[in-house]
């Protein structure tokens, strides 16, 4: 029966982050009036997340893709602070 409701939850995660987003966003409204902003905030948090993940989802981008493109920039920032002059000012503040 786990297994049944876990394919369901990912099979349905678009929903499921839907309603994750309604929820932070109804709770951060709840708390700002109650003057814990605190909360508030972790909530936000916890709601643009959810909305990141279902844009995602929509895009049909997956974490293996996230790690590829984070690959990719890594290495092109390298080659190119590798082909820097030596004499290229830094600014340490």
């Amino acid at each position: 029966m786990v297994s049944v409701t876990t394919g369901v939850v990912l099979l349905r995660w678009p929903l499921v982050s839907a309603v994750l987003m309604f929820l932070a966003s109804t709770l951060k409204i709840q708390l700002r009036k109650a003057d814990y902003a605190g909360l508030a905030v972790i909530c936000s948090l916890l709601g643009v997340a959810s909305a990141c993940w279902f844009a995602m989802g929509l895009l049909g981008i997956t974490l293996i893709d996230m790690s590829i493109v984070w690959n990719n920039i890594k290495d092109v920032m390298v080659d190119v602070m590798s082909q820097t002059p030596p004499q290229w000012p830094v600014v340490m503040s």
